[in-house]
Formats: structure tokens, C-alpha cells, sequence
């Protein structure tokens, strides 16, 4: 039987696109000859090789699209039914469709799962200790005599090793079987801990060969290690299918920290069924107790890009609130040491800078060359020393742009700097008491973190250079920070924190105490109380601050509700605190539904809405945010949000509103893309001097997208903009005035020639175009190019090499020592060359 005429003309209508196969499937009816058979003596696996290939839910009445498979899919065959053959799906199994015979080609031999082992340690359930009454799972891993190599694994070979084959989805579904056969094999020697993931794929690998670090959009496999077993914190290493890694500190009730960077070993290989990936950590590169039986967490994930899919074992659910807490237990490691773990890094830096100096209005010339060292040393296997002479605190990697133009408060800028960054969750808190770019240009630095019998300790000291207020000299500031957390019982503690800050007789002394206490395997409470002291030659202030917050996390519902208030005279000048004088509080709900069937993944209303009053009680602002979100299996989504506000700003009341859209896409290997369009009516918070704050209109939009032509190269885009005018005749202009319009993009192209070697060129474009009888900002446009090599053994042995050229749109007056504006970013305003070279040695 032929396809139905009403068949043909949907396809022609929903324009299906048929190639010419390279290759005809020979085996099963030909097109007369009618009703379905089973592909026996035949193809039961084909291979698309149309890129957007359609699967049909019906091929003899009006058919309806099930979804698009990209080229290099491997479909399982079920029957060939004329021209068409009938397949699973390759994201439900359980389901059916059809595809067209044209756009396949079969595939000999047919793939089959990964091969299975020779017996093995095996991973077993315990009964004590689960969340709810669940079981917790256990591997005991055996030592190895040599270390396990990819080929024998491949090969069927693992050498003696635990097996670990049950791998349960977390997203999309919550306990459902991982959609891709994953075996792992988990070993460990007198240095190492050994993981092999063999991955099968019948969808074509996603990954690219990029920087370290750069891999969030790759497929990987994943090891969490909570080494202390304290269910609070855990190490995460993470690999791509070509061998790029990334590794993180995962801790509850924090966003995973990936400036964490230590050294590792990784080997991956991209197979005929899908790839495998071989992950070797030394012990010496991870800190643990001093016991000589270990007992610590494990979890093995993987993450499949083109499905949204992450799966782990053991089974993490998302209706419990935490991760760590849900990882296995792992025994067997017996008799190991991180050894006589020490380093050194010794360092040094080349700069030369051709700069216009806007005092003088003439150009400026300097060199500076810094020679330093940095050193670490490991006591007990859990604590870590770091020191420094003359440290390393430059900043290789440049700032993500953000919009600084009218803005109330300051604008956070994460910090990059490589001594701050790691073990920089051992000084979280829930209001932050330390920002580390607080520390600007230090002459030397110490840090201690670690972690033994339930407690938890960071501390740094710094010397820092600062300028005077006088501007003639500097003067060095004595920075300390502390931070001392206890565990109590199985998932909750409390800890102090303290910072000071000293220059000449200014001072500054911030103490808290805070807590965090799991309530129930979904409910969690945290509370934070400080006091402050700051001294200057001329006064004294206190202060005080607290926080509370209760939050539910679930698979479905989320909630979280908080308080916070600062004092008039609080002050933190190593913290970041955006406002004081406030008690608010805020309220965040969402309920997402999960469909098991269906081209959508979640949807679900999202709300949040906050009140604020200053400490004499008046109201300062409140908002109310409802909004709508849609995420669909195939990697894009779209959201809706309307808020509602109201803000008192300099005496004056201002009623606003803002309408966001926002959509992404990452279903294609080659490109993703994401996009955002605002309306609002905000304040105007930077009047010229004589006119009041009055309300305006702004409209914006952000665009990003990132192409991946090959491999090797990666093209990221990002462009911004927004008009803002006013909503009512102000300083004699019209209703509709522009105040001013703001535009920003970056270009971003990184050539990956290697795991080490690699060439990243930026193009950055910021314009400012103000109405100066309107808002307190003149004319402002920049062009800037960087262009970046280096080359990177480990994170602690790199080559950086850097040339940064930017353009502005001053120049310096001929007929005086001034500076005159230009309409365009073209003339030069500095030109900078960087060398800086470092390297690791081991004791």
C-alpha cells in the first residue's frame, strides 16, 4: 500500500526535505509490496543522513510530526512498511514513528551496547541511613596492582574493578532509566582513584575541543567525591567525549564553585557506539581525613546535551532539597595519603602600557615586570597552606560586559583571579561579608583551608596597597578574614564569620554568626546575625544586620521566603552590600508540571514579590513579579514575566512596570541561541544637577548566540541595547525625549588548536548617547581588541601572551592641554602588551 495522497501533500506543506540517501536499503519489501515485516535478514538499526529528518507518528492517513533527529542519528528498526520504516524513538523508546527509507542508511554490523564485563566487584543497597527511609547505596571499590587503561575496558578487559550500570535520570525524568546504556568501572591504586565511563550513543556525541573549563554545553560524565563523607560539600570533576575537563567544589545551599582548579589526569575517545572516558585524580590533589579506612560519598553522572538529560548513580531525586547528601557511600580505599604534598609556583609578568593620561591630556608610557612565588602545602591530607611573595593577582581573562548605565546600586563583578578563586566557598555566607575584589593591588597574601572532625576552617590575611585620600602616596591596608563553621548532626551547622580591615586609624571590624538546619529532606532554615564597627579619625558608627530564610526545594514545588535588614550605621568594607537602612523581605513560589509524554519537558507560573522599609518605618519599594515558563525536550524555551513595582528614590514616589519575553534555543551541535526584549517605565536615578528624578520609559533587548562551525572554533556573540525616554515634559523637553541610547556588543572567537594550546580574540563596542540636559552622562564610545594566547598545561603551568588596542572618542585638543570629544571611537587611547609565564613544581 502506497502513502495516502492527503500523507504526501502534509509533507509536502510541512516541507520535508529528501536527499538522495548514498546508500538504498537492499533488504526488506520493496515499495509495491505492501504490509509491514520485521527486519530480519536485514538492517535493525539505521543511520539518518538528513540533517532535520522528520519521524511521523502515521504514514497511510494525515500524518502529525513527531520530532526531528539530526544527521548521524541511529535509529532502532521495528518494520519496513513500503517506503517508509517504522522506528523507536530516540528519546522514548517506547514510542513509535516513521521515517522515510531515503533519509537512512543501514548500518553494518548493527551497534550494540557496551560489552559486558567479566565478574566484579559490585555495588550493593544498605539499609541505614537513607533519606525518608530509603536505602543508601554502597560501592566498595578493590585496589588495582596496575592502573586500568581505555583499550582493555573497550576491549571488555576492566581489570578488577567495582561496575556500576543503573544509571536513573534526574532531568527530564525524575527515577526513569538514563535513555543511553552507561557502564562505569571504579578502581583505585597507592596515588589514584580511577573511573572509566564506556558511553553508549545513538544520537551523535555533542563536544567540542575548547578551553579548559568551557564544556557546559558538551555532553560529559561526571565523579562527585565528598571526601570528609560531611554530606555538605563535594569535589566534581567532569570530562567531554575529546578529554576537555572541568572541576568544581559542590556545596549545599551554594552555587557550584568552578573557579576551584586542581590537577588531574583525563583520556577520552569518541567510538563506533558512542565514547568512553578515563579519569584518573591523584590523592594528592584532594583533601580528606587522616583515618586509614576511608569512608567517603560518591556519585557518577552524566549529561547528554542534545536531550537536557542528567543522570546519576546512585538515583538523585529533585524531590529531595540537596545533592550531596544523596550520593553513596563509598568504602575500600585503605592506606593512602595525599604523601609530602607541596608546591611551588614560582611566576612572572612583562607589562608595557601606551596609555593617554586624561589629567595631563598627553600620552603616558610605563613597563612593569613582577617576579613572585606562590606556595602550597598540604598538612594531614586536610589542610592546605597557601602563601605568597609579591603574589600573582592579575586578571588573564577580561570581564563579562555589563550594563553600568543608570543603575541605583553597584554592579556585582565576579571575581577571576586565580588566588581568590579557589576554596572561595569556604567563606561563603548568606549575606556576603567577604568580596575578595575588595583587595586590590596586595604586596603579599596567606590562605588556610581545611576541614577535620566536623569542623570547617578558611582564613586569610593580605597586605594591601591602597591610595590615600590625599592622593600623594600609599598606604598599605591589613586585611583579615575568618571563617570557622561546625557540622550538627548528619546535614546542618553553624559557623562564625569575621572580617577587619585596617589603614592608619580608619578601621573596620564586621563578626556574625549563622546557621543552616535541615528541617526535613525538603525544607531547609538558615539565619544570620552581624554587628559592625567602623572608625575613622573623626567617628565611630556600629551596626547591626540578621537574615532568615526557609526555603522548599522539590521536583514540582519550590518555595523560599526571606527576611533581611541592615542598619543605618552597618557597614562591611571587605563585603558586598549593596544598600543599608532596609528590613525586607521576599517571597518566591513555582509549580512546574512534568509531562511524561510530549514535546514539552516542564511549565508551570513562577511569582515572586518583596516589601522594603527603611528603619524609621517608611516604605521604600515593593514589587510583585508573576510570570510563566515553558522548557521543551528538544533544548529551547520560552518565559513570560510582568512585574509590577513601586520606589521611594530621593523623596519621590515612582510607580513602574516591566513586560519581559525571553527565549532560547541549544537544539542544533553547531549553534545555540537566546534573546530577551523589555519594556519598563524605571527612574531616571542620575538627574543633572536641577532637575528632580523623574520617571521614564526604557526598552531593551539582548541577543546571544554561539556558533560551532568545527571542533576547534567557537564564535560567541552578545549585543544589548536600550532607549530610554521620558514620560513627561522634564527640563523643557518633549514627552518621548530620548535620555539616552545605550549599545554594547562583544565578539568572542576562541581557536582551540589543542587541549593546551589555544587563540582567543574579543571585540568589544560600548556607545553612550545621553541627552546631558536630561541624565548626568556625556558622550561615551569605545572599540576595544584583545587577542589572547596561551598555552596551558595544568592550572598551575600556563604561557599567557596578550595585546589589548582600545579606541575612544577623546583626543587630545591641539590647541591645548585638554581633551576634546570626537563623534566616533577612533581615536587611540591605549595599547598594552602581556607576557606572563608560571610553573608548577611538585614535592
Amino acid at each position: 500500500m502506497k502513502p495516502s495522497r492527503s500523507a504526501l501533500i502534509a509533507l509536502l506543506i510541512l516541507g520535508v526535505s529528501e536527499k538522495p540517501a548514498a546508500l538504498e536499503l537492499q533488504s526488506g519489501p520493496t515499495e509495491s509490496s505492501g504490509g509491514p515485516t520485521k527486519p530480519a535478514g536485514g538492517p535493525s538499526a539505521v543511520r539518518v543522513v538528513t540533517d532535520g529528518a522528520i519521524i511521523w507518528d502515521r504514514v497511510f492517513t494525515v500524518p502529525v510530526a513527531m520530532t526531528q533527529v539530526p544527521e548521524g542519528a541511529i535509529l532502532d528498526v521495528i518494520a519496513r512498511e513500503g517506503p517508509w520504516y517504522r522506528v523507536r524513538l530516540p528519546f522514548d523508546a517506547s514510542r513509535t514513528g516513521y521515517v522515510l527509507s531515503r533519509q537512512v542508511v543501514p548500518i553494518e554490523p548493527v551497534p550494540q551496547a557496551p560489552p559486558e564485563p567479566p565478574p566484579a566487584t559490585t555495588v550493593k543497597a544498605t539499609p541505614e541511613g537513607g533519606d525518608g527511609g530509603q536505602p543508601v547505596d554502597t560501592m566498595s571499590i578493590p585496589r588495582v596492582a596496575e592502573p586500568p587503561e581505555l583499550d582493555g575496558v573497550l576491549a571488555g578487559r576492566p581489570a578488577g574493578a567495582a561496575v556500576v550500570k543503573d544509571f536513573r535520570q534526574n532531568q527530564p525524568g525524575d527515577g526513569s532509566p538514563a535513555s543511553e546504556a552507561t557502564i562505569a568501572y571504579v578502581s583505585y591504586d597507592d596515588k589514584h582513584l580511577y573511573v572509566i565511563f564506556d558511553c553508549q550513543d545513538r544520537g551523535g556525541v555533542r563536544a567540542a575541543l575548547s578551553k579548559r573549563e568551557n564544556i557546559a554545553d558538551d555532553d560529559r560524565v561526571v565523579v562527585y567525591l565528598d571526601t570528609f563523607h560531611d554530606r555538605r560539600r563535594a569535589y566534581e570533576f567532569a570530562v567531554n567525549p575529546v578529554g576537555v575537563q572541568r572541576d568544581g567544589i559542590r556545596t549545599e545551599g551554594q552555587t557550584t564553585d568552578y573557579n576551584f582548579d586542581t590537577v588531574w589526569r583525563s583520556e577520552a575517545r569518541i567510538t563506533d557506539r558512542g565514547y568512553a572516558v578515563l579519569i584518573a585524580i591523584p590523592f594528592s590533589s584532594l583533601r580528606f581525613s587522616a583515618a586509614d579506612n576511608q569512608r567517603w560519598g560518591i556519585a557518577l553522572g552524566r549529561y547528554i546535551a542534545r536531550r537536557g538529560e542528567t543522570s546519576f548513580w546512585p538515583y538523585i531525586t529533585s524531590r529531595v532539597n540537596g545533592f550531596v547528601r544523596q550520593m553513596a557511600d563509598l568504602d575500600g580505599i585503605r592506606g593512602t595519603s595525599s604523601g609530602h604534598n607541596a608546591q611551588l609556583v614560582p611566576y612572572g609578568a612583562f607589562t608595557g602600557s601606551h596609555y593617554l593620561d586624561p589629567n595631563l591630556a598627553a600620552f603616558a608610557q610605563s613597563e612593569e615586570a613582577r617576579l613572585g612565588l606562590d606556595a602550597k602545602a598540604v598538612f594531614r591530607n586536610a589542610f592546605t597552606l597557601d602563601t605568597t611573595i609579591n603574589p600573582d593577582f592579575s586578571q588573564v581573562e577580561s570581564d563579562d560586559l555589563q550594563v553600568t548605565v543608570n543603575q541605583r546600586y553597584e554592579v556585582f563583578y565576579p571575581e577571576k583571579r586565580p588566588f581568590f578563586t579557589e576554596n572561595a566557598n569556604f567563606f561563603g555566607t548568606p549575606e556576603r561579608l567577604f568580596f575578595s575584589r575588595r583587595i586590590v593591588d596586595p604586596r603579599f597574601g596567606g590562605r588556610l583551608t581545611g576541614k577535620a572532625g566536623g569542623w570547617a576552617l578558611g582564613a586569610i590575611v593580605a597586605s594591601d596597597r591602597v591610595h590615600t585620600s590625599s592622593n600623594v602616596g600609599v598606604a598599605d591596608a591589613a586585611v583579615g578574614v575568618m571563617r570557622l563553621q561546625r557540622e550538627i548532626g548528619r546535614d546542618s551547622f553553624v559557623g562564625v564569620a569575621a572580617t577587619s580591615r585596617d589603614v592608619g586609624p580608619a578601621s573596620n571590624e564586621v563578626a556574625g554568626i549563622d546557621t543552616l538546619i535541615r528541617l526535613s529532606p525538603t525544607w531547609i532554615l538558615s539565619a544570620q546575625a552581624i554587628g559592625s564597627f567602623d572608625r575613622t579619625s573623626t567617628r565611630e558608627k556600629r551596626g547591626s544586620a540578621f537574615n532568615a530564610a526557609i526555603s522548599r526545594g522539590g521536583r514540582h514545588f519550590t518555595y523560599n521566603s526571606s527576611y533581611r535588614e541592615r542598619s543605618p550605621d552597618f557597614s562591611a568594607r571587605l563585603g558586598f552590600i549593596q544598600r543599608v537602612d532596609i528590613r525586607t523581605t521576599d517571597q518566591y513560589v513555582a509549580y512546574y508540571w512534568i509531562p511524561e509524554r510530549g514535546p514539552l519537558l516542564s511549565f508551570g507560573p513562577v511569582a515572586s514579590a518583596s516589601i522594603g522599609w527603611d528603619y524609621a518605618g517608611r516604605r521604600q519599594d515593593w514589587s510583585v513579579q508573576p510570570g510563566l515558563s515553558f522548557h521543551f525536550r528538544r533544548q529551547y524555551g520560552l518565559s513570560l514575566f510582568h512585574t509590577d513595582s513601586y520606589e521611594l528614590f530621593n523623596g519621590v514616589e515612582f510607580r513602574g512596570f516591566n513586560d519581559t519575553v525571553s527565549a532560547y534555543t541549544n537544539q542544533s551541535n553547531r549553534m545555540s541561541f537566546s534573546a530577551s526584549l523589555s519594556r519598563a517605565e524605571t527612574p531616571n536615578y542620575s538627574p543633572p544637577a536641577g532637575v528632580a528624578p523623574f520617571l521614564g520609559e526604557s526598552r531593551s533587548a539582548n541577543v546571544g548566540m554561539t556558533l560551532r562551525p568545527t571542533r576547534r572554533l567557537r564564535i560567541d556573540e552578545e549585543y544589548y541595547f536600550n532607549h530610554f525616554t521620558n514620560t513627561a515634559a522634564v527640563a523643557g523637553s518633549a514627552i518621548g525625549s530620548t535620555i539616552f541610547t545605550n549599545h554594547f556588543s562583544r565578539t568572542k572567537v576562541n581557536m582551540q588548536f589543542s587541549r593546551a594550546l589555544s587563540v582567543r580574540a574579543i571585540i568589544d563596542y560600548t556607545s553612550l548617547e545621553p541627552d546631558p540636559s536630561l541624565i548626568a552622562y556625556t558622550l561615551s564610545k569605545g572599540l576595544r581588541g584583545d587577542v589572547l594566547i596561551t598555552y596551558l598545561v595544568n592550572p598551575f603551568t600556563a604561557f599567557y601572551a596578550g595585546y589589548t588596542e582600545r579606541y575612544d572618542n577623546l583626543e587630545i585638543d591641539p590647541t591645548g592641554p585638554t581633551l576634546r570629544p570626537l563623534p566616533t571611537a577612533s581615536a587611540l587611547s591605549s595599547r598594552q602588551l602581556f607576557v606572563k609565564i608560571s610553573y608548577r613544581f611538585g614535592l
